[in-house]
């Protein structure tokens, strides 16, 4: 699993790695484009509404919806994805701060009306999924709502299926989110499935 430093080396190559793998239509990033076009479709317009996205990397969602209007803030482990998201999203709040350790104090005193992230949280585990999850809600406004977006499955037969499909590069470090499983902490998710690896997980206030 890659750290900041790899993250930070990465950061210039970053899109075109997702781009190749977009064409390919292949794990991990098939459906990438659908996942991020299905949560700014949720979000709708955007102007006037404040984002939180959490693992932001080059800011290719955020973006779209800062051009829009939105108030950004973010969070990202990585001094060279923040380096770049900044020169795209000038007037963006964007913090340095590994996920792992939970929201910094500047966020946690903020409402949001969407809390975002996409091809982040597989790097927790269920349990801390569930812990930062909860804590994200706490900081939705009225009618809020946390969109993941992510290698994510309804069931654990379809993660078993990826699993199978990818064979070697099947990635045994990371933790993806199956729905069913999730839903013991949060009984109302939804679950958009988008193709055979992917999908957006729907949290409200």
């Amino acid at each position: 699993m890659l750290d900041s430093k790899g993250f930070d080396m990465w950061a210039d190559g970053y899109d075109k790695t997702v781009r190749d793998c977009v064409e390919s239509d292949e794990y991990p990033f098939a459906g990438y484009k659908e996942v991020l076009n299905a949560i700014y479709g949720r979000i709708g317009s955007a102007e006037g509404k404040t984002v939180l996205d959490i693992g932001f990397g080059t800011g290719v969602l955020t973006k779209r919806l800062y051009d829009d209007g939105a108030k950004i803030y973010g969070m990202d482990f990585s001094d060279e994805m923040i380096k770049l998201a900044k020169e795209k999203m000038p007037e963006a709040v964007l913090l340095k701060q590994d996920f792992k350790q939970g929201l910094p104090s500047e966020l946690k005193k903020k409402k949001f009306d969407f809390v975002i992230s996409t091809y982040a949280v597989h790097h927790l585990t269920d349990k801390e999924k569930a812990v930062f999850i909860k804590e994200l809600k706490a900081c939705l406004a009225e009618n809020g709502e946390i969109l993941l977006g992510d290698v994510a499955f309804e069931t654990r037969k379809e993660l078993e299926y990826c699993r199978s499909r990818a064979g070697d590069d099947w990635d045994k470090d990371e933790i993806y989110i199956v729905k069913e499983e999730l839903k013991k902490d949060f009984p109302d998710i939804e679950f958009k499935k988008i193709g055979f690896c992917a999908g957006v997980c729907i949290i409200k206030k």
